[in-house]
């Protein structure tokens, strides 16, 4: 018969404490430069349940209005993204953004840091809906967490983490196959020595009005991999329910941003309907029988002419790239033949690439279902009993 598991506050199972850091202004340098780590909100946040890497450091001067914690201690965060956990691998000081969690001694560290973590989307509720959501150490040491025998955590923790490596490995093979994507994309079309052609000798605006009025979907550009995604909150930043003034655009056609946050993103609609975007886009389709599009699409991924267009941009208030700037880029253009084996081999190496993401997915799925049974109780992972030998 199993036994049932203890409902403890996160306060009886570790030291909780805020960071700390005193010192205002927050950014007089009299107090960085050192060679005490100082981690923030964001190496949390990106580093995967594992700090490793710091971007800031504090001196001595830094470090007397703030606190030393040592390797191994378990942080959370507890302003803007709220309920990120991670270990840090190095003794650090930290602001009073982050918590410092340290596992008591009956208590193991890996299964604390995952029933933490479980409990992410509990504290985002939590959370005061002020300018800035935040919450403190009132609702986080009284946390309440199901916690079986320290046998039964380290099992526990052990199953989850088999998840994880395989979630960091193929997240690492994913980064070695972008690396490669580059290489190749580089040596396939930047640095070849192609005959060049300007954008537009081949690339044509063809935008026009909604004027069929509002029965339209509404698309926003996203410059990940250059498509045109449906955005679901976007009609509720729509000034007007009239849509009669945006640009309508077609299936293979070229939405393209001169201006704003994304400025000269680009993106092709790919396998929806027609659909229209906000009057600040540019619809461009291209000529076909002179480049092929996903060569040029490829074109577009490269990192020489993102930062050719963003060299372009002109403006202080709002950055600017107009699509006659755009297409008097020159872009290396082979025959088509070249254009079509160069893409056909690229999206062979993007299509790798999509489906070890889709892999990454399927493991972060599994692990949260995992977490949810195992860290409930519902599922249990019996310790064998000692016997004499």
């Amino acid at each position: 018969m199993t036994m049932p598991w203890l409902t403890l506050a996160l306060e009886e199972l570790a030291s909780v404490q805020r960071g700390k850091f005193s010192a205002r202004p927050r950014n007089d340098p009299r107090y960085y430069g050192g060679d005490i780590p100082f981690i923030q909100t964001g190496d949390v946040a990106n580093g995967a349940g594992r700090v490793r890497s710091y971007s800031q450091t504090l001196n001595t001067d830094g470090l007397s209005v703030s606190k030393l914690f040592p390797k191994g201690s378990l942080v959370v965060t507890i302003a803007a993204n709220i309920g990120d956990v991670a270990k840090v691998e190095f003794d650090f000081a930290c602001p009073d953004s982050l918590v410092v969690v340290q596992a008591n001694e009956d208590v193991n560290s890996d299964w604390l840091q995952y029933s933490l973590e479980s409990k992410k989307e509990l504290l985002d509720s939590l959370a005061p809906q002020n300018a800035q959501k935040n919450i403190n150490l009132e609702i986080l040491r009284p946390l309440a967490l199901d916690v079986p025998p320290l046998a039964e955590q380290k099992r526990i923790a052990g199953a989850i983490k088999t998840w994880d490596t395989a979630i960091q490995k193929t997240e690492q093979l994913i980064a070695a196959k972008e690396r490669h994507y580059s290489h190749e994309l580089s040596r396939l079309i930047s640095r070849c020595q192609h005959p060049h052609a300007h954008v537009g000798a081949f690339a044509e605006e063809v935008s026009a009005r909604n004027r069929g009025g509002n029965e339209a979907r509404v698309l926003s550009v996203t410059n990940s991999r250059g498509f045109v995604l449906p955005e679901d909150q976007f009609e509720r930043r729509v000034a007007s329910a009239d849509l009669s003034n945006y640009k309508v655009v077609r299936r293979g056609q070229y939405a393209y941003n001169p201006s704003r946050i994304n400025v000269g993103s680009i993106a092709r609609l790919n396998g929806w309907d027609d659909g229209v975007l906000s009057p600040m886009y540019v619809v461009f389709r291209l000529d076909e029988a002179k480049v092929d599009s996903n060569y040029f699409l490829h074109w577009l991924n490269s990192h020489e002419v993102r930062q050719r267009i963003k060299n372009s941009a002109q403006g202080s208030v709002r950055e600017t790239v107009s699509f006659s700037e755009f297409a008097a880029l020159t872009i290396p253009l082979p025959d088509t033949d070249k254009q079509t084996a160069i893409a056909r081999y690229l999206n062979a190496l993007r299509e790798e690439i999509d489906l070890l993401g889709q892999s990454v997915t399927a493991l972060k799925t599994q692990k949260r279902g995992l977490m949810q049974k195992l860290l409930t109780g519902e599922w249990r992972l019996l310790v064998p009993a000692e016997t004499d030998v």
